[in-house]
């Protein structure tokens, strides 16, 4: 067995992607060419949402500065960007007239892409609700896919014939429980109705973007799934109930929806109630084939029992591994016997891409060098994990390391670095990290 330290791309089976991705508004610049408001900018102006109350603004100004960012991915020996469109960037309102600079800002990207010989991999939603829309209720308004349909058409008009892959949507138990049941990402609501509502509604939005993508003749669709490694925090029967109850919630419901046709019942225990009139009858949609899987991997959860509260009654548990700058256990193994257990549950042969995986570490430009060794190991870990899930029969065809940039850290504000090319946020400036130097001499063609 080649050993972690050893990897090369050699090591990987022939085309294996190896790329780096970005969400729109953590590196865009939200307040250049038009864009109209979102939900993370009103969250972000509420006292007590986001650290230091800082947003998307500016952020890495990648709206002017994409050449360079491409240049470092071509220099780098990389082979594809994963990127998203900005919804509000395109059609300000959410919904009617579009923002032609805008739109012409991805046409933009898209060639400089292309000019240097990468692949353009395209996530249609990655958290930015326009706020006009989320004024109507956003992800919990019956419309929202019919909303999202039509925005996904736009872009389709003027990139979609160019794109190597579409994504639908980035993340969904993010967009949905983690946004509007507990609260920490815009909007910001605590209530299990929305909640539930949200966790449907954003599978309905990505089978309506299916339908109408492939009512044009586009292959190579799919979405991007977040998953946890988790596991009870001891072998109490109630932990393992609260950990199985955690699991349903935030990895099986949009898997099983988009690759079985249904939710799982650990989970309708609690959300069923809250569901619209009727949910049965779009999982046809929801679980129409795809044509690819993304999955987004970074920790290990453990889950104990909490007797205190109402239903789903769980609290997360520390365990005994290395943390990274976001407190997030580090667990390798964990991405291995995930991309099995996908295979064997829910995939089988169906192509498989992680689309993000990295760390987030307090580094620091010292001499014009910045050193980050624990971000090193964290990657030559994660690939090994990969290619012993390759060797495990995975049909795993790339690798995304989550970021390119240091960014925007949603909630975090720009504390938290997870980026290979490190960002001085006063000057904008770009200095690539150790591990930029390491995956460029990893993935290298002789």
């Amino acid at each position: 067995m080649t050993s972690r330290s050893s990897l090369t791309r050699k090591d990987f089976p022939n085309g294996f992607l190896f790329g780096a991705a970005t969400a729109a508004y953590q590196v865009e610049g939200h307040k250049f060419g038009g864009a109209g408001r979102t939900h993370w900018d009103t969250f972000a102006a509420t006292p007590g949402n986001v650290l230091r109350a800082e947003d998307g603004a500016l952020a890495c100004d990648q709206y002017h500065r994409y050449g360079e960012d491409m240049d470092l991915l071509k220099d780098g020996g990389f082979d594809a960007y994963r990127f998203s469109t900005s919804w509000a960037r395109v059609i300000p309102e959410g919904r009617g007239a579009v923002n032609r600079e805008g739109l012409d800002y991805y046409d933009r990207l898209t060639d400089a892409i292309l000019e240097r010989g990468l692949e353009p991999h395209l996530t249609l939603y990655h958290w930015e609700m326009p706020a006009a829309l989320a004024d109507l209720g956003g992800w919990t308004n019956p419309d929202v896919h019919l909303w999202f349909g039509d925005f996904v058409e736009v872009i389709d008009d003027k990139i979609g014939d160019r794109m190597a892959s579409v994504a639908t949507i980035n993340e969904p138990w993010c967009v949905s429980y983690l946004s509007h049941f507990l609260g920490h990402h815009a909007p910001g609501r605590r209530d299990i109705r929305a909640a539930a509502r949200s966790m449907h509604h954003v599978l309905k939005a990505h089978g309506e973007a299916m339908t109408r993508l492939r009512d044009r003749g586009r292959k190579n669709l799919g979405i991007v799934i977040n998953f946890e490694h988790t596991q009870p925090a001891s072998d109490d029967p109630k932990d393992i109930q609260a950990a199985a109850t955690q699991d349903a919630t935030n990895n099986r419901w949009f898997i099983e929806a988009i690759a079985k046709g249904h939710y799982p019942e650990e989970a309708l225990a609690g959300l069923e109630p809250h569901l619209p009139n009727g949910w049965q009858d779009d999982m046809a949609a929801i679980s129409q084939p795809i044509d690819w899987l993304g999955v987004n991997y970074y920790f290990r959860q453990l889950v104990a029992h909490d007797a205190t509260s109402p239903w789903p009654h769980t609290k997360p548990a520390q365990g005994h591994l290395a943390t990274t700058q976001m407190g997030w256990e580090i667990c390798p193994e964990g991405l291995r016997a995930l991309l099995v257990k996908l295979k064997d549950r829910y995939v089988g042969d169906l192509p498989i891409v992680v689309t993000e995986n990295g760390m987030a570490w307090d580094d620091h430009v010292k001499n014009g060098v910045v050193h980050d060794p624990e971000r090193c190991t964290y990657i030559k870990d994660h690939l090994a994990a990969m290619h012993q899930a390759i060797a495990e029969g995975v049909n795993l065809k790339g690798f995304f390391y989550w970021s390119l940039l240091d960014n925007y850290e949603w909630a975090f504000g720009y504390e938290r670095r997870f980026g290979m090319v490190h960002v001085d946020f006063e000057t904008l400036q770009r200095t690539p990290k150790a591990s930029y130097h390491m995956l460029k001499d990893m993935i290298a063609r002789s």
